[in-house]
């Protein structure tokens, strides 16, 4: 009897992989799903209480990630304001966002809390050394560029691009320009069912 019951369960156990394996990709409508989901490698950045931030403090939650700056003219904070909306959505799945600056010099912990926060409480930021921070916006495909300004100021170019991350930290969808929050409610809803396994 116990040999039968381990045969069923190992038959259904069989079965249920396939199904995941064989499940296709979700098809969204504003971004690029990556099936295979690239991996993460090791960090370590300062949250906005000065705290150590990790990859392991990104796993166990899906999240939205942004690099940007709170200096920036009119990027950052159009993509912020539209992120604090697609949150307050209904149906939409719980997500963290994550705003990473690309801007150390200037964007303290303290200088981001009071930046995101602005836009919703439950936001976060992270800043960094700037070789920790250059290290990971390359891993991210991000693109980033300090720009002198007359009168000794200075601006920074960047990716617009949101990735999304699922529970094991893995980068499973980027989406670019422009953002839509109805778009992107839509995507988000479609792709939650992927963002559940840890594995």
């Amino acid at each position: 009897m116990l040999l039968v019951c381990a045969a069923l369960l190992a038959a259904a156990g069989g079965f249920w992989l396939a199904r995941q394996l064989d499940r296709p990709a979700p098809q969204l409508a504003s971004g690029t799903w990556l099936p295979s989901g690239k991996p993460i490698d090791p960090f370590t950045l300062l949250d906005t209480r000065g705290q150590p931030f990790t990859l392991a403090q990104l796993r166990g939650a899906p999240a939205l990630i942004f690099f940007g700056f709170t200096h920036c003219p009119d990027v950052c904070p159009t993509t912020l304001a539209k992120l604090a909306a697609l949150s307050a959505r209904r149906g939409v799945p719980p997500l963290r966002v994550l705003f990473v600056s690309i801007d150390p010099e200037r964007d303290t912990p303290a200088a981001l809390a009071r930046y995101v926060h602005a836009f919703d409480p439950r936001f976060e930021g992270l800043t960094g050394e700037p070789a920790a921070l250059r290290s990971l916006a390359a891993r991210f495909g991000v693109v980033m560029n300090r720009v002198e300004l007359p009168g000794g100021d200075y601006t920074m170019d960047h990716s617009a691009v949101l990735f999304l991350t699922d529970r094991a930290g893995r980068i499973v969808a980027v989406f670019t320009p422009p953002f839509e929050v109805a778009a992107l409610a839509a995507d988000l809803e479609r792709a939650a069912p992927y963002l559940r396994s840890s594995s």
